[in-house]
């Protein structure tokens, strides 16, 4: 089967660049390694609340139902995106888990579990936040601590009584360690100072505020663009910065060395810790494409908005892609656009 353009990837990123084809003459395919539409969001820790409402968590051409200021739920967010694909009759092949990409003279082709197909371009809309990171030391870690990726936690039934530990100062290690503190002994280590902005600023969500300061619509190239790049990003909502007052959270330093059911860290200090949960991220990677014109020397794939060096190649979803919400659902539509036309 030969198409003009495959979508790798069903997501929020790939279900947009679907949106923008189906107004095109392209015969395109939505590879998709999951059962059905919004999988990712289903599979994710059960509390989890976006800190984007509604007004700011949709994609093009499909409004989410409920109060537009009201903060969306993952299982929310899961069948809204189930629901985009149904709506516009994307093309969309699930149980389709790629396991690798050739690139030939004539495009590409996309060997999955159990078929394979041509294109003549691709799209790599897998995200940012498949390849989990965790440091090397987390291996020095007797088996009697119970440890996991933030990825990989549901809620705290998954842990054992003690102390846990929460390594990384994002939104989800934020969110994760307030909820594990009503549960046990909780701290936090974060590498960085923590930065807490309101959700909210005389009633409007702080993302009105953003986008009417224009600084969602800041281009990576611009000088306050590459400064922002810099930045750490912020936790948003005063619920974490809370629990640290109130002492239910108790925050560390950078980890520097694991060992036994000892982590240490930066400040010459010690805990010993019955449960660790790495918010660490994730690395930016495609192991099923590992083409050297895709990477830099760093191992971040070279694009310049989206489009790869290699003819034919796309990537989306990615953080700071081309603005500061790149990697999020407010900005994919339009990264999603640009590259449709660019096609």
């Amino acid at each position: 089967m030969r198409y003009d353009v495959i979508v790798i990837g069903g997501g929020q990123a790939g279900l947009a660049v679907g949106y923008y084809l189906r107004k095109t003459n392209f015969s395109y395919l939505i590879l998709d390694r999951d059962k059905q539409m919004g999988q990712q969001w289903r599979d994710r820790y059960d509390s989890l609340v976006l800190f984007t409402p509604r007004l700011y968590s949709a994609l093009p051409g499909l409004t989410m139902a409920g109060d537009p200021q009201g903060y969306p739920s993952k299982d929310e967010m899961a069948d809204y995106l189930e629901l985009y694909g149904k709506s516009f009759h994307l093309s969309i092949m699930h149980n389709q888990e790629v396991i690798k990409i050739d690139h030939t003279k004539d495009g590409f082709i996309i060997f999955t579990s159990n078929t394979q197909f041509e294109s003549k371009r691709i799209v790599l809309a897998t995200g940012a936040f498949q390849t989990p990171f965790v440091p090397p030391f987390a291996g020095q870690l007797s088996a009697d601590v119970v440890q996991m990726h933030s990825s990989e936690y549901r809620n705290p039934k998954q842990l054992q009584r003690g102390t846990t530990l929460i390594v990384g100062g994002g939104n989800s290690g934020a969110q994760i360690a307030t909820e594990c503190s009503e549960h046990q002994e909780t701290y936090l280590a974060v590498s960085q100072p923590l930065r807490f902005l309101p959700l909210t600023i005389m009633k409007k969500s702080i993302f009105w505020w953003f986008e009417q300061l224009g600084l969602l619509a800041i281009d990576i190239q611009s000088r306050l663009g590459k400064r922002m790049r810099t930045w750490d990003d912020p936790i948003f909502g005063y619920t974490l910065k809370q629990a640290l007052k109130q002492k239910k959270v108790m925050q560390k330093g950078r980890v520097i060395q694991a060992e036994g059911s000892l982590v240490s860290f930066n400040d010459r200090t010690q805990i010993e810790v019955k449960n660790v949960i790495w918010a660490t991220g994730f690395k930016q990677m495609h192991p099923f494409f590992q083409h050297p014109s895709l990477y830099d020397q760093n191992g971040k794939i070279k694009h310049q908005h989206g489009v790869t060096e290699i003819k034919g190649c796309y990537v989306i979803g990615l953080p700071w892609l081309h603005r500061r919400g790149s990697s999020l659902i407010l900005g994919v539509g339009e990264d999603a656009q640009f590259l449709v036309k660019h096609m």
